[in-house]
Order: C-alpha cells, then structure tokens, then sequence
C-alpha cells in the first residue's frame, strides 16, 4: 500500500485538495464565520489520507482539532460521504448538520470535538479498544494542533498512549506555528520533538504540504512495532489562499478564526476551480476506487437496554456494614466476568474506588490512567464509541471538577459512559473539605445525556450498577466511603434485597407515614431512618413517611402521591442543597404545580473540617439528631 506515489496519484491528490480548499473557503465566506488558515493547512494530509487510506479501509479519524470543520466537511463532501452543496451552504447554519466545530451527526465523523484536547484522548480510547479487541491490522489516526499541543490533556494522553504501546496510534500534528490569537513563539513556545521524543513516541517529520513526503511518513509509521506515532507536520496557515497563505509564512494569526468578505475571496475561489480534467479525475475516483463508505450516524435512545449480561445481583446481610463502593467493585468484577466489552478504568486509586476486584482477576481489563481523570474520562468515550462498556472511577472531587469538561464533550457525543465516583460528600471525612465532593452532582444535572444517581446503601448499589451497564447513556453515579447498614424495610426484610429491580427515577417507601414526607438519599439514607424510629418511640410525634430517593433527574408517582397526601417535606442529602435532591424535588413541584405547606431541605451549607463521617453529619447538621428536630419543628 505504501509503494511510491505514481504520477497520476499525484494529479488526483492535487485536484482533490483543490477542490476541497475552494469548499473550504466557499464555506466560511457564506457563514461568515469560521477557521479557513488551519483547515487549508491540514487538508493536504486528509487529502491523502482519506483517498489512499480511510477509502480503501474504514478506519476511524479523529480530529481534536475540532475548529478544522471546514477540512473535514471538505474532505467528506469531495469523497460523496455527504452533498457538497448542502455542506457549503449549510455549515454554520441552524437546522444543518454541519456545526461549528466536528460533529458526530456528520456521517464519517468518530468523535465530535471543540474543546481542546479531549479529542486526541479519545482516538487513544478508538486505539485502545482495537487492542482490546485484537485487532492486529487496524489503525486510528488522529490530527492535533500545536497551539492544543499546550493543553495538559494532550500530556495525559502522550503518557498513557506509551504505556499502553499503542503502535496502531498515528497522530497528525499540524504545526504551523500559529495559534488563535498570535503566533506560538509570542503566545507560549513549544518543542513538539523533543516533548513528544520524552513521552516516548515515535517522531517522524513531514512536510505536511507535500504528497510524496508525507506518504513517505506513513510509511514509516505503519512500519513501527513497540510505541505510538506522531508525524511531526510543517504546514502553512492559510496554504493555497494566497492573502492567508502570506500571513501564515509570517506566523501571524489574521486567519486563524476569521472570514474573509466575499469581494476577498472571488478571486481566490476563480483560482481553485477545477479544470474540466481534473473534475473529470476525481468523478472517476469516486465512481470506481472508494471501497469504504460511512454509516448513517447512530445515537440509541437514552436508558435504552443494550445486550449487557447484568449477572446475578448481590445481596448484602442485614447485619453486616458495607460500603458502597465495596459493592460496586465486586459488582463489577461480576460484570466484567460476564461481558467482555465491559472495561475498567481509573486513575491512581483502584483500592480505593474498588476497581482493583477486576485488576486482580482481569488485569487485561483494568485500565490505569496515572493521576490523569481528564484524559481518563476523555479515552472512555472513545472506548464507548468504540463497542466498549467502559466504567471509569475516582474520587467525586476529581470527576466532576477536573473533567467536567471531558464529560460535558461525552455528553455531547452521546458516549455510553459510566462515570462511578467515591469519596463524595462528607461521607470521605478525615480527608477535608478539598476533597469532600459536595458539589458534585449540580456538575452533572446540567447535562442532557447524563444521568445522576446515588445508592443508599450496598444493595441499592449492586443493582445500580448492574442496570447502568445494560442501559445505554452516560451516567454519573456517586457514593461516599463509610460503611452503612444495610436498609430494612418495617417487616425486617432488605429494602432493595431480593428480586428488587432498580428503574431510573424509582423512588421507595422505607416507612409508611401520613403527615410528613421525609425524602433521603445516598448515605444519609440511614441517618433518615434513625431518625424516625426515635420518633416512632415517642407519643404525639408526627406520622414521616421516608422515602429514598436516588435518580435526581426523575422522581416517579410514589414520591408525588405521598407529598400530595402529606403536603409537608424535608428533604436531607450529603450535598449542597442548590444542587442535590432538594433543588431537583423543588423544581419537580413547581413545574407539576403541587403545593406544599411545607419544603425543608437538610444538606450541606458550609465547608466543613476534617473528622469522621458521622461527626461531620452532626457539625453539618444533617445526622439523625438534627434529622429528628426538623421533623418535630
């Protein structure tokens, strides 16, 4: 495949990119908006690669470089993937497909991206799973800006993609030394060689605007056994538009994000149209020498059931303290057993979020990022894409805060990614207030794709897991790290033990009551409970009904069928009220017009200090005691 380019390869090479520089400029002179100089400076190497590679194979392309959109509706439209007038005309314009920055609602894009860096961490989770998979002849390629080059993500994924020796990984880096708002050298300095040498890769340097040079490079690349690839590309900003292409020899950043009027750009499209032959030339390419052809984009419905084998659920003794993450370990490791697809990832602290059950008996599937969650989150939504299950865990601090951005692009993508976080809330204790996620879930309530769980005890758990792994969607669960009982319904029997089934928006009476709806969540669940069996030991108390609660985004007609019926409610969480259980029911009463004589919310109004679990319930005032005074108040 990678024999010499023959003269007319060349013709065709030279006739596509043409075509595709005059879409690229037709496209943000119509929008009046957009990035021409990096997408003519990268499209002579998607040109190349997508007629003499991704044509013949199908082999994904990610472009983190996500403002290059231009490049790829270009490269799309010029291969028939999609009409070349309607990409034209339609790019940046509502009720078109074709966005701002790559979207994967484009046929042939992998992973839609923007936000620098997450893209490049998610073609190393395409790579990944062609490894998982053993997929010995298969490729992913990549492009990477040098100016996205500074953000520490890509760092993240240099180390990871080292270790995990992915030699099927080629990455484009488009350095033409301009980033958004200057040159490289003003803005920040880079040394793409010698930073991508000390992570380990492979650096073959190209001229990223000549044909034969760069397939010179592939060559080499598809020839490397033991470590990933970066072909380290010379390019110009603006190459092929002779008033961009000037700036870009200077290093200046003139069009970089900027469009040109049209009175600009008549002339230099006049001068990229196609001859009669070379049209005639890339009709012929198309009509007899593509063999691989993108799918329609497919996105399943949200909390649809996919084909996970969920096992056999756990259950956990009345009489034994666990804590939920215990519980998710050892329910995924039951998983994992029973699903291949089903991988484990996390970052530095498999004994702590309990992934280290699969390290131990699938070390294969266990997936160790280093102290990297951006990255982390960012590669499991490539692995989602890719076939995979991926479960990816930290502390709730770090998930929410550090990669919210990774899971927000997740989100956007659609992936199916199971965010699993531990150490939430005051339940982490001694560890104090930098690392007591009490913020967490306001994170991810704002996500359309997302959604939000939290276990009440270690039963509850088990069968959270077991469904997010067979349904589809992103999901953010979180639990904290002390032990809790087990929740015992009033004839002594386990509250979710048995044959109970977790639904998402599932809400469960733990004690009947008629005057006030008492709702928890998470590991106050069993502080609720204290709760109310010191009342129920008392004479003229009033009659709570608890209910736990757990899927923040929904709330099904039990809940609402008790507020109606007692009309007063106090809500208590291990969470900041704005953003918890409180705010979500708040909302839920207000949009279903259901008044209330009374609305509560017990949570966490402060940092708190360091000290135990139960200590901190106390200060915070969200204990059993505190829980007992509200009710009788």
């Amino acid at each position: 495949m990678f024999t010499q380019l023959t003269p007319p390869q060349i013709d065709l090479l030279k006739a596509f990119s043409q075509s595709c520089r005059h879409s690229i400029l037709a496209m943000v002179t119509n929008a009046q908006s957009g990035h021409p100089g990096g997408s003519l400076g990268c499209i002579d190497y998607l040109s190349l690669l997508y007629t003499q590679v991704i044509s013949q194979t199908g082999e994904p392309v990610v472009i983190s470089n996500g403002h290059i959109s231009p490049a790829v509706y270009s490269v799309l439209a010029e291969m028939g993937y999609i009409p070349k007038e309607e990409a034209v005309a339609g790019f940046r314009k509502i009720g078109q497909p074709y966005e701002g920055h790559v979207t994967r609602h484009v046929p042939g894009v992998w992973y839609g991206t923007g936000p620098l860096g997450c893209g490049i961490s998610a073609a190393s989770g395409f790579a990944l799973a062609q490894k998982l998979s053993h997929e010995t002849s298969s490729h992913v390629y990549a492009l990477v800006g040098d100016g996205e080059s500074q953000e520490g993500q890509v760092y993240e994924m240099m180390n990871f993609a080292h270790k995990y020796k992915l030699n099927n990984f080629i990455v484009f880096l488009d350095y033409n030394h301009v980033q958004l708002s200057d040159g490289l050298e003003k803005i920040m300095p880079l040394t793409p060689m010698a930073q991508w040498q000390a992570a380990g890769w492979q650096v073959i340097e190209v001229d990223g605007h000549d044909f034969q040079d760069m397939w010179r490079g592939l060559n080499e690349a598809h020839k490397v056994v033991d470590k990933p690839v970066l072909l380290l590309a010379h390019t110009i900003m603006g190459k092929g538009v002779n008033f961009m292409e000037e700036t870009g020899l200077e290093h200046k950043a003139d069009w970089h994000g900027k469009a040109p009027k049209a009175e600009q750009a008549k002339p230099a499209l006049a001068a990229l149209e196609l001859s009669p032959e070379q049209q005639t030339l890339l009709d012929t390419f198309r009509n007899t020498q593509i063999h691989w052809k993108p799918k329609q984009p497919e996105f399943p419905t949200l909390l649809s059931k996919v084909n996970i084998d969920p096992g056999k659920p756990i259950d956990y003794p009345i009489d034994q303290l666990t804590d939920c993450r215990t519980a998710y370990g050892k329910a995924l490791l039951n998983l994992a057993k029973n699903n291949t697809q089903v991988v484990a990832l996390t970052a530095d602290l498999a004994d702590s979020v309990k992934t280290n059950y699969v390290k131990e008996e699938i070390p294969e599937r266990h997936i160790e990022c280093g102290i990297a969650e951006q990255h982390m989150v960012s590669c499991s939504g490539g692995l989602s894409l890719a076939g995979f299950v991926p479960f990816c865990s930290t502390f709730g601090a770090f998930m929410t805060s550090r990669a919210k951005d990774q899971a927000r692009v997740n989100d956007i993508n659609q992936a199916n990614v199971k965010m699993v976080a531990t150490h939430c809330g005051l339940s982490v204790g001694e560890d104090g207030p930098t690392h007591q996620a009490i913020d967490d879930m306001g994170s991810m309530l704002g996500l359309f794709n997302t959604m939000v769980i939290e276990p009440a005890d270690a039963n509850h758990c088990d069968r959270i897991i077991r469904y997010i792994a067979s349904h589809y969607g992103n999901f953010y669960v979180r639990m904290g790290r002390h032990k809790l009982p087990v929740l015992i319904k009033e004839n002594g029997e386990p509250l979710f033990g048995g044959d109970y089934v977790y639904e998402y928006g599932r809400c469960d009476v733990l004690r009947s009551g008629t005057d006030i709806t008492l709702v928890a969540s998470g590991s106050v669940a069993s502080e609720a409970l204290k709760a109310v069996e010191q009342l129920q030991t008392q004479k003229n108390v009033p009659s709570v009904e608890l209910i736990i609660v757990s899927s923040l985004k929904k709330f099904d007609e039990t809940l609402f069928t008790s507020i109606k019926k007692t009309k007063r409610v106090i809500t208590v969480e291990d969470h900041g009220t704005r953003s918890g259980v409180g705010s979500q029911l708040a909302r839920e009463l207000l949009l279903r017009d259901v008044a209330v004589e009374k609305f509560q919310m017990l949570g966490v109004e402060e940092y708190q200090l360091s000290g135990d679990a139960l200590e901190l319930y106390d200060a915070a005032g969200i204990s059993a005691r505190h829980i007992a005074q509200a009710l009788l108040a």
